[in-house]
């Protein structure tokens, strides 16, 4: 995933299914994955959450000076992306 210039690393299919694996058992009722790119750390990692205006708390990759932007956004049941 995310294997363009367009982004800052590709990251693994697999990893991003054992996110998405870890958000639909949690015992808290998440309905969104959001991809978050830390500058700093040079990673990706997942954040869950339960409302879709939650998405607004990241400013997006590539238009942000923040260490934490958001790649993308993704229905964590259905998978299809929203952001």
């Amino acid at each position: 995933m995310f294997e363009s210039p367009d982004y800052p690393k590709a990251l693994d299919e697999s990893v991003f299914d054992s996110w998405l694996e870890n958000g639909r058992n949690s015992k808290i009722s998440y309905a969104y994955i959001l991809i978050v790119w830390d500058e700093l750390e040079a990673t990706y990692f997942p954040v869950f959450v339960e409302n879709r205006d939650q998405i607004q708390d990241y400013e997006p990759y590539g238009h942000s000076s923040q260490r934490q932007t958001l790649v993308a956004a993704y229905d964590l049941y259905s998978e299809s992306r929203i952001s």
